[in-house]
C-alpha cells in the first residue's frame, strides 16, 4: 500500500501547541484517504515549535494530491494550535510543501494547497476552484467592512481586539494595551511621579528636564541643546518625524502679506524676495488644516488652543533651511502679525514654539494615522477578502500586513477613541482629530502615495538645490529597491499585461480599496482597475512602502524629536499672540503644557517608538508562502539591495551629529504593527 511521510510544524507563539486529537487527510486527484489520527492528547506532540513526522499509509493511489485538511478535536480543553506548516513525502520521492501559518480554533479544520502560488486561470479542476471560491466567501464574512467615523476610510468591523479574527490578533494581547504601555513608559522614565499633576505647571525651560531622560548617542538630547536655533527649526521639516510638508514655494500667497522689508535682514544673495522665489530658494509650510479645528475640551479646568500658522522658510548660502517668517492664523491683519527672525527673541521663540505644536498635531492624526494606519488597514481587509492564500499577490503582501489591524482596532478601543488616552495630553483630542482627518481626506491621493511623484509634486526631488533632505534620498532608494522586487515577482505569474486584465481576484481587491477605503471618491486618483504589469507593479509598490518604510519614516523617530517638549508641544494653554512685543519666558512656560500632560505626551512618545519584541524588518520574510525557486532568487536579490542602501546610509552618517537612519532598511519593519 502506499505510503506517505508528513511532517508537521506547529509555531513558537507562546500556547501555540495542542494536546487535542489531530486529524489528516489527504485528497488527491484519484480519490480521497481515509481520515488518520495524526496525535492524541498527552502525546507530546504538535508542542510549541516543534516539529512533528508521521507515516500515512493508504489504501489506494491518490494520484497528485490536490488538498490536505486538518482538524483539530477538543479533549479537555479548548486550546489554539498556530501550524505553519505541513509537507508531504509522496511514494515516488516527491516533496509538496502546504503553508499554513494560520491559527486552528476551536474544533475547526483547515484545508490547505501545496504552496506553488496560482492565478485564477491556473485552476482547472472543479475541486481547486471550489476550494479558491470557498476560502473567499470564510474570508468575506470574517472581514467585514464598516465605518468608524463619517469620511474616514472604512475599516475593520470589531469593536475590540478579541473580536478579530484569530488569524490576524497580536500573539500577546497585553503587549499592545496601551494603557499598560504608556504608564510602563512613565515608570521607565521615572516620570510617574507627575503623571496626575495636571494644571501644575513648570517653571521654567530647564525644569522640563527633570522629565527627559539623555540616552547616550540619540538626538533627543541635541534636540534639547539646540531646540531654539533657527537651524533646528528648519531643519526638522526635512528630517524630523514629519518630513512630508514642506514645498517650494511658487508664490507668495496673499494671505501672507509678507513685505521685503520684512524679510530683508534674513536674505543672503542680494535678491529680492519675489527673485528669491524665482530661483526656488524660498519653501512654505501651511497649517491650514487646523483652522477651524476644535480644541480639546474634555479638561474643564484647563483651556486648550490651536493654531494655523503659516511658516515661510528660506535656503540660505549654505543651502540650509531656515524660517523668515511666520503668521500663525490664516487671516492677515492687525491681530495677526507676522513674526520675523529680527523680533524680540521671546516673540520669534514663541511663534515657533507654535509652528512646532501645529506640526506635531498633523503629524499625529494626518502623517501618521490617516496615511499610515489607516491607509494600511485598507489595504489589509482588501487583501484578505479578495485574495486567496494561492494568489501570489496575497504571498507578496501578507508579510506587510502583520498586526495593522490588530494595532488599528487596539488604538480605537483605548487610544483615539473617544475619551481615550489621545484626549488626555493633545490640544486635538476630544474630537479635533477626527475632524482633522475628515478634512485631510480630500488630499489623500493615490499620486501623494506615489513617494517619487509626491517629492516632485511639492518641488522637493532636486539633490543638487536641497541636498541635507535624507528623507528624500532614502526614501527613493527604497522605493526603488521594493518596485525592482515587485516586478520581479509580476513577471514570474503575470507574463503579459492581458494576464494581468483577466485576473478577477486582483481586480476585486483594487475595486475594494477604490470603492470601500477611498469610499469611491473619483478625485481620489484610485484606480478601480489595473491594466498593465507595469501599473500592477506601481500599486503594489505603493503597499509595500507605505506599510513599511512610510510607516517607519513618520513613527521611529517620535521619541527623538517629540520628547523635548519645548520642540513639540502636544497642547499650547495660552492662545496665541495676537501683539509683538509683550511676550515673556513666564508667558511661553504658562502656555506649554503642564506636568500631568507632558508626561502622558512623553509616555506616547515613548512607547510608540520602540520596535515590536519580535519585529520583521523589510525584507525578512521568514514565513514561506512561496515555495517557488524564482521567488526566492528574487526574495535574494531585493535583501541584497536593501543591504546595499544600508551600507550607503551607514557611510552617511559616520561622525554626523543629527544621523537620519529611520529609511534605513534594518530599522523599517514590514508592516504597520505598533
Amino acid at each position: 500500500m502506499p505510503s506517505y511521510t508528513v511532517t508537521v510544524a506547529t509555531g513558537s507563539q507562546w500556547f501555540a501547541g495542542t494536546d487535542d486529537y489531530v486529524y489528516l487527510t489527504l485528497q488527491g486527484t484519484d480519490g480521497c484517504s481515509d481520515r488518520h489520527l495524526l496525535d492524541k492528547p498527552f502525546y507530546n506532540d504538535f508542542e510549541r515549535g516543534a516539529v512533528d513526522s508521521y507515516d500515512v499509509t493508504v489504501e489506494e493511489d491518490l494520484g497528485e494530491i490536490q488538498l490536505i485538511k486538518i482538524e483539530k478535536r477538543r479533549y479537555w480543553y479548548q486550546d489554539d494550535w498556530y501550524l505553519k506548516y505541513i509537507t508531504v513525502k509522496t511514494p515516488v520521492g516527491d516533496y509538496l510543501e502546504f503553508p499554513c501559518y494560520r491559527w486552528i480554533t476551536d474544533e475547526k479544520e483547515v484545508v490547505l494547497r501545496d504552496g506553488r502560488a496560482k492565478l485564477p486561470r491556473d485552476d482547472k479542476t472543479q475541486i481547486l476552484k471550489q476550494h479558491r471560491r470557498k476560502e473567499l466567501e470564510s474570508r468575506q464574512k470574517m472581514y467585514r467592512w464598516k465605518e468608524w467615523h463619517p469620511g474616514f476610510p472604512l475599516s475593520i468591523d470589531a469593536h475590540s481586539h478579541s473580536e478579530l479574527p484569530r488569524d490576524i490578533q497580536f500573539d500577546n494581547e497585553k503587549g499592545i494595551d496601551f494603557i499598560l504601555n504608556y504608564t510602563k513608559a512613565m515608570e521607565n522614565l521615572y516620570v510617574n511621579r507627575f503623571m496626575h499633576m495636571f494644571q501644575s505647571s513648570w517653571s521654567d525651560f530647564a525644569d522640563f528636564e527633570r522629565i527627559f531622560v539623555r540616552i547616550s548617542n540619540t538626538i533627543s538630547e541635541y534636540v534639547m541643546q539646540h531646540w531654539r536655533e533657527d537651524f533646528m527649526f528648519g531643519y526638522q521639516f526635512l528630517n524630523g518625524c514629519n518630513p512630508v510638508l514642506i514645498r517650494r514655494c511658487t508664490e507668495i500667497p496673499k494671505k501672507l502679506p509678507v513685505t521685503m522689508d520684512m524679510v530683508e535682514c534674513s536674505l543672503e544673495r542680494n535678491l529680492t524676495l519675489e527673485e528669491e522665489v524665482k530661483q526656488g530658494n524660498i519653501f512654505i509650510v501651511d497649517y491650514e488644516l487646523l483652522d477651524g479645528v476644535d480644541a480639546n475640551k474634555t479638561d474643564p479646568c484647563t483651556v486648550q488652543y490651536l493654531a494655523a500658522p503659516i511658516c515661510l522658510l528660506y535656503k540660505n548660502l549654505e543651502k540650509k533651511i531656515v524660517p523668515i517668517a511666520i503668521q500663525l492664523g490664516q487671516k492677515p491683519g492687525p491681530d495677526n502679525p507676522i513674526f520675523l527672525p529680527s523680533d524680540a527673541t521671546y516673540d520669534w521663540l514663541l511663534a515657533k514654539i507654535w509652528v512646532r505644536s501645529s506640526d506635531f498635531h498633523i503629524h499625529q492624526t494626518v502623517t501618521h494615522l490617516l496615511r499610515t494606519h489607516l491607509v494600511s488597514e485598507v489595504f489589509s481587509i482588501a487583501m484578505f477578502r479578495q485574495l486567496p492564500a494561492v494568489h501570489p499577490l496575497f504571498k507578496l503582501l501578507v508579510p506587510h500586513m502583520r498586526f495593522t489591524i490588530a494595532i488599528n482596532t487596539k488604538a480605537r478601543e483605548q487610544l483615539i477613541c473617544e475619551c481615550g488616552l489621545f484626549d488626555k495630553a493633545n490640544a486635538t483630542g476630544g474630537g479635533g482629530h477626527v475632524q482633522m482627518v475628515q478634512k485631510a481626506m480630500k488630499d489623500l491621493t493615490y499620486s501623494s502615495l506615489c513617494f517619487p511623484e509626491y517629492i516632485k509634486a511639492k518641488g522637493m526631488d532636486s539633490k543638487e538645490d536641497i541636498p541635507y533632505y535624507f528623507y528624500r534620498d532614502d526614501g527613493i532608494k527604497v522605493w526603488e529597491a521594493i518596485k525592482s522586487f515587485a516586478e520581479d515577482v509580476i513577471h514570474i505569474y503575470y507574463e503579459s499585461d492581458e494576464v494581468v486584465c483577466e485576473d478577477v481576484e486582483l481586480q476585486a481587491f483594487v475595486k475594494d480599496i477604490y470603492v470601500y477605503g477611498m469610499r469611491g471618491v473619483k478625485a481620489s486618483g484610485f484606480p478601480k482597475m489595473i491594466r498593465t504589469r507595469e501599473t500592477l507593479a506601481e500599486y503594489l509598490t505603493v503597499i509595500m512602502f507605505t506599510t513599511s518604510a512610510q510607516h517607519a519614516a513618520v513613527n521611529f523617530g517620535q521619541y527623538d524629536w517629540c520628547s523635548w517638549i519645548p520642540n513639540a508641544p502636544p497642547t499650547m494653554r495660552c492662545p496665541p499672540p495676537t501683539e509683538k512685543g509683550t511676550v515673556t519666558i513666564e508667558q511661553i512656560v504658562e502656555s506649554l503644557p503642564d506636568r500631568g500632560r507632558s508626561c502622558w505626551h512623553l509616555g506616547a512618545v515613548w512607547a510608540l517608538s520602540q520596535f515590536q519584541d519580535t519585529e520583521l524588518f523589510l525584507g525578512m520574510y521568514p514565513d514561506e508562502h512561496f515555495v517557488e525557486k524564482p521567488v526566492k532568487e528574487a526574495m535574494a536579490k531585493f535583501r541584497k539591495n536593501l543591504d546595499e542602501i544600508v551600507s550607503i546610509i551607514t557611510e552617511r552618517n559616520k561622525n554626523k551629529k543629527l544621523p537620519y537612519y529611520y529609511l534605513s532598511p534594518d530599522r523599517i519593519p514590514n508592516s504597520v504593527a505598533v
